[in-house]
């Protein structure tokens, strides 16, 4: 082990079960074992499933939840499900319905599974009763409390008040006790601007709480409040709590919303803490943290090892396992009788300021010097305190990806020790948002649409801000029976960081027909496996890049750069619209696309963090902008272009259907009434020649960028059983666009809020090169599929026809031409579709011709490899200047995904 060498303080846990392949694997050796549902018979010989990242995991966080498709008019909506292992044990399952065919019939399930059954390699999810957990979970909805059982631990939840959880308890041993959110707020950011620093302590004040399942495998209870200190609340948040049958880890997902000044309203630390009752001797008592890979620290509040005199070697070697040590009489006297003489260390913290580096330190209580523990690279985000009578270990996912973190013990040689998981460490410094230039005199349209040609950065005084942009983090804890083992500990770190997930194969998912246009990978000519090798090079690239450019942080995590500059051999991290991608041009579409053709983890968990950074981070909760997302930039919430394309609930659709996350159903769900946002602002308030006054019956949207944010919301929620007024928009939106001459091509329409209806205005013909590629293409395809809708499929088809199409084309259709339009490699995917559909070998034909010539994206003639540079820390692929972009990775990733899937069979060899 790395971690912590220099004074050999880790207790390597041996690797227990095999890693499991990562994928699903190809062939007939598994083609009997994937059975896909068929139209015929979805459930007729059930569904093949097993771990994400393959194998038997050797610890589940609490539980696992999944999704599982259907095809359409398959499964009828009340039908129950069963779930056995490969080899016939039946699981308990509990199982909930995420989404219908219009038909009624299911369209996505969800299932959970507890801890009362070992996890197997495989299972079949069947038509059945499903089987009963020995000892359900059961939920007791109180007057002033809720008190959820999992059979193992109890955990009782206050409705109201300061405290978010006021015991853990395990059996009628009381674990934990008095859990809470904290804040440090800091009136200014105490740099080198002086100014006086005041300082104020929050803690969250729950304002509501809602169970959203109670069992019997799994139960969600949800918390909401905000953060208070005398008269002022602020921070809201949203906590979730999940239990699991036979478990005894609680799983919590913490979300909030910044709301303050970020001039003034400084975060010096963030985070969640308990009390752990301390019932053994001070050398009973065992602190650990989980370092790299399965390095443990392992040590005691009152250590017995490395003293003067030796108390014997059965006494050390318990303490050092994290047992009981044999009775104090049977120790060597010469230490028994100077015990209280041995310092006592209460206090330990290990914080993980960046992504490469930790630090562990300790103190024997408030007042007194701290003394260094060690150092590491990337800890494990997991701590223990308690003793062989038991204890609490507590966790944070992404902790050295989301850094600033820390984990902190106190007063552990007292009655009570004292833990907090810090989401924001208050040893980092304050969190400061402030914009991060002072407009350079940008103050009118004319010298902003100035800027925008020089940085690419669309500025505006007063956009820049940070005021209802939020995050989300995942966190574990457990009350154990005793103190784990070091081989436990590494086990419960990696469940933390790496939560075991029951998935389906990409067979099943595709039969499905869900998510629309796209195909397991294919490698059956040489001509498809040279367009799979390099989707797996633009994948493995900008998986790397998270790496070598350390695209870590609390803000950052899940985010990646636009373009490269090539001179400086860097990404353009500090030029204006060329920094953080925020989505542009759907690199969130390209990456779960990949995921599902290939099944492969590290796909999904690009993918996963990539859709819990840009539907919290780069979308604003609240204020006058709620609903919109920010356009790419220096800072994520940096450019003044707000705009739905970046919120679309298109990106998170993919991660709540196949995990069932409420977090992300939340955030799709905030989004139906987002039309409500062209009140507000105005899109092309900077160009627009006459004055601004919307009115809600004609309000000007377009047909591209607006539309599909909208659409994909609307049919989120038609799809979820959500509010009936999303179906009527969708369907309203799309006949009143079928009916307007052009179509899409139009561009737009006069919008009317009231019933999602569409008239036609002036220009006749519209057309921008990025209207299709926010998920556009996407939406279009599912609901044509969904509905058949005839007017509206002639409509969409005419602009996959043109847009590629030739003037002359365009001329004789809409009545003038549509001008030198960009993007066409990644527009290949509409020709694709129109011969898909229109049944035409020669638009197949036209669309791998238009693919292969890469115009603004990747023409088939580039070398896709990489070679170093400059040492080890450049990664230079051979045509730098056009490869390095998000937007053309993207995009050709998507036009290649659906062409093969479309046209796939017209593919030239």
């Amino acid at each position: 082990m790395a971690m912590m060498s220099r004074r050999n303080l880790l207790l390597s846990a041996a690797a227990v079960g095999a890693a499991g392949q990562v994928g699903w694997t190809a062939g007939p050796a598994r083609a009997e074992a994937l059975r896909p549902a068929t139209a015929s018979g979805a459930l007729e010989d059930g569904v093949q499933l097993r771990w994400l990242e393959g194998g038997v995991p050797r610890q589940l966080a609490a539980g696992s939840t999944w999704g599982v498709p259907w095809p359409k008019g398959t499964v009828p909506k009340d039908q129950a499900f069963a779930l056995r292992t490969a080899a016939g044990q039946q699981v308990p399952v509990q199982t909930w319905a995420t989404a219908y065919w219009p038909d009624g019939s299911l369209k996505w399930t969800a299932h959970a599974i507890g801890a009362e059954v070992a996890p197997a390699e495989q299972y079949v999810l069947t038509a059945g009763q499903p089987a009963a957990p020995a000892a359900a979970v059961t939920v007791k909805n109180g007057d002033d409390q809720i008190e959820v059982s999992t059979g193992v631990i109890r955990c009782q939840i206050p409705k109201k008040g300061d405290r978010l959880v006021s015991a853990i308890l395990r059996g009628e041993r009381e674990i934990a006790r008095d859990g809470e959110l904290v804040c440090l707020r800091q009136s200014e950011p105490g740099d080198d601007e002086g100014g006086s620093v005041k300082q104020e302590r929050f803690t969250g004040r729950t304002e509501k709480v809602t169970v959203e399942q109670s069992g019997p495998v799994r139960a969600v209870v949800r918390i909401e409040g905000a953060h208070r200190h005398g008269n002022r609340s602020w921070l809201p948040f949203t906590v979730r709590l999940y239990f699991y049958a036979g478990s005894d880890g609680i799983r919590a997902v913490h979300s909030f919303v910044y709301d303050g000044d970020e001039k003034e309203d400084f975060i010096r630390g963030l985070g969640i803490r308990f009390k752990v009752p301390m019932r053994d001797e001070l050398y009973n008592r065992h602190v650990r943290f989980a370092g790299p890979g399965d390095g443990v620290l392992a040590e005691a509040v009152r250590g017995i090892t490395g003293l003067r005199r030796d108390p014997g070697a059965t006494v050390r070697q318990a303490q050092v396992a994290g047992k009981a040590t044999p009775p104090v009489a049977t120790w060597d006297t010469r230490v028994s009788s100077r015990l209280h003489l041995i310092p006592a260390f209460g206090d330990y913290s290990l914080r993980q300021l960046t992504a490469d580096g930790f630090q562990i330190r300790k103190r024997t209580k408030s007042g007194h010097g701290w003394i260094p523990v060690d150092a590491g690279g990337r800890a494990g985000g997991l701590g223990y305190v308690g003793g062989p009578t038991g204890g609490f270990a507590f966790g944070m996912r992404n902790f050295w990806q989301l850094h600033p973190t820390q984990l902190d013990i106190r007063g552990a040689a007292g009655e009570n020790a004292e833990v907090t998981v810090w989401l924001w460490s208050p040893d980092a410094g304050p969190m400061d948002l402030r914009f991060y230039h002072d407009g350079m005199g940008q103050d009118t349209y004319a010298e902003q649409l100035e800027g925008l040609e020089i940085t690419y950065e669309d500025f505006e005084p007063g956009f820049g801000t940070p005021y209802g942009i939020a995050r989300t983090t995942e966190l574990m804890f457990w009350a154990l029976e005793a103190t784990p083992a070091a081989e436990k500990v590494a086990e419960l770190a990696e469940a933390v960081q790496t939560p075991p997930l029951v998935v389906a194969p990409p067979a099943h998912l595709h039969a499905a027909k869900v998510f629309g246009d796209w195909s397991p990978v294919d490698r059956s000519t040489p001509a498809k496996a040279r367009i799979e090798d390099r989707l797996d090079f633009l994948f493995d690239f900008h998986s790397e890049q998270v790496e070598q450019r350390s695209w870590y942080g609390f803000w950052d995590y899940g985010d990646i750069m636009h373009s490269y500059d090539p001179d400086r051999h860097v990404w353009r991290y500090d030029v204006g619209g060329y920094a953080w991608a925020n989505s542009e041009l759907s690199p969130d579409l390209w990456l779960w696309y990949h995921y599902l053709r290939t099944g492969k983890a590290e796909a999904f968990r690009f993918a996963e963090s990539m859709t819990r950074h840009t539907g919290e981070v780069d979308v604003y909760h609240l204020g006058k902008w709620r609903d919109l997302g920010t356009r790419h930039g220096v800072q994520h919430w940096a450019d003044s272009a707000k705009q739905l394309r970046i919120s679309t609930a298109g990106y998170r659709r993919f991660m709540y259907f196949l995990t069932a996350d409420e977090r992300i159903g939340d955030l799709m769900h905030d989004l139906v009434d987002s039309d409500k946002t062209f009140l507000v602002l105005d899109p092309i308030r900077k160009i627009r020649t006459g004055p601004y006054e919307p009115d809600p019956h004609a309000l000007s949207v377009g047909t591209g960028t607006d539309w599909s944010g909208l659409a994909l919301a609307w049919l989120t929620e038609w799809e979820r059983g959500g509010d009936p007024v999303a179906k009527e928009k969708l369907l309203n939106s799309m006949r009143s666009i079928a009916a307007m001459p052009n179509g899409f091509a139009r561009g737009g329409g006069l919008y009317d809020l009231d019933n999602g209806t569409f008239k036609p205005t002036e220009p006749a013909v519209s057309v921008g090169s990025l209207g299709s590629v926010f998920g556009l293409v996407e939406v279009c395809s599912e609901v044509i599929h969904l509905t058949g809708d005839e007017a509206f499929t002639k409509a969409w088809l005419q602009y996959c026809r043109l847009y590629n199409g030739t003037a002359a084309e365009q001329q004789a259709e809409t009545g003038q031409p549509w001008g030198n339009l960009n993007l066409r490699q990644a527009h290949s995917r509409l020709t694709a579709y129109a011969a898909a559909k229109l049944g035409d070998a020669t638009l197949a034909a036209r669309a791998w011709k238009e693919f292969d010539t890469g115009h603004a994206g990747y023409p088939k003639t580039l070398e896709f490899k990489a070679v170093r540079v400059e040492g080890s820390k450049v990664l230079k692929p051979v045509d730098e200047t056009s490869f390095a972009s998000t937007n053309a990775s993207s995009q050709y990733g998507l036009a290649a995904i659906q062409c093969l899937a479309l046209v796939g069979d017209h593919l030239p060899a």
